[in-house]
């Protein structure tokens, strides 16, 4: 093995899909379980996807379970999608199932890579595209390192017909939105309201339900979700969230179809 011919092939390889993903019908930010669903769904739909991952590893907060008992809970619903990608699960009681978390992740990783999805981890976003009359319709990626470092570095940008914001309890792009540009989100109060104190039964409802587009050209999922539209946070229990990539998913394909906003 020749040490420069295996630098050329990582070199190479990676740089042809990334220059591929200068282009995408729809980007996600953020590898957790709401945005790697999406991606999966977007990926088994034909839809030209990438996820854009700010740490080492995807996964989001599935890697601890709860409070790092690696095991996370789902509900009938949530478990049907598990089922479909061959994750196991046990029952406990009535509606209430057990996965192990570490088995969640990688094959939720495994499955949206596979569906055609592609993850570019330690990369993240640090501002929007905004075009044709206030609508995101791009990003601005920049290394992860360069942040950590403090390192003043120009970024990139990308050309997007739609962004999910699945940044999780930050709700990162939405706040670019409305902190930076001063865009208005189709919230009660036009901003992000902010998550409310734990309620599970409640938070996994609402989450599925709020999966949609908060302001022209960007759709929120999961957390980020719950954060948007102040709705309960729901702590290790995940259906919620698996249910609201795959909602999320389910509105960008009607939405590239259509050819507009909802």
């Amino acid at each position: 093995m020749d040490e420069v011919t295996i630098s050329r092939a990582i070199i190479e390889s990676y740089t042809k899909e990334l220059l591929d993903a200068m282009e995408l019908d729809v980007a996600i930010v953020g590898a957790g379980p709401a945005g790697m669903i999406a991606g999966y769904y977007l990926g088994k739909a034909g839809v030209k996807t990438a996820i854009f991952e700010r740490k080492l590893s995807a996964g989001g907060g599935i890697w601890g379970g709860g409070m790092m008992f690696n095991k996370i809970v789902v509900q009938e619903e949530g478990k049907v999608i598990l089922d479909e990608v061959g994750i196991a699960t046990e029952k406990y009681r009535e509606d209430y199932y057990v996965a192990d978390a570490v088995e969640t992740a990688s094959t939720l990783c495994s499955c949206a890579v596979k569906a055609g999805a592609k993850i570019f981890n330690l990369m993240s976003v640090e501002d929007v595209v905004i075009r044709e009359g206030d609508r995101v319709s791009g990003l601005v990626l920049n290394w992860s390192p360069v942040f950590m470092a403090k390192l003043h570095i120009d970024p990139l940008a990308i050309r997007v017909k739609l962004v999910i914001d699945a940044t999780g309890h930050a709700c990162e792009i939405c706040h670019i939105v409305t902190g930076k540009l001063g865009g208005k989100l189709r919230t009660e109060t036009g901003g992000v309201i902010g998550e409310k104190s734990m309620w599970a039964e409640v938070g996994e409802r609402e989450v599925a339900r709020n999966a949609r587009e908060v302001y022209p050209g960007l759709i929120v999922a999961g957390m980020a979700a719950s954060a948007v539209f102040g709705l309960p946070r729901m702590g290790p229990v995940f259906g919620g969230m698996f249910l609201s990539g795959k909602e999320a998913a389910k509105l960008a394909v009607e939405m590239l179809r259509q050819g507009t906003s909802a």
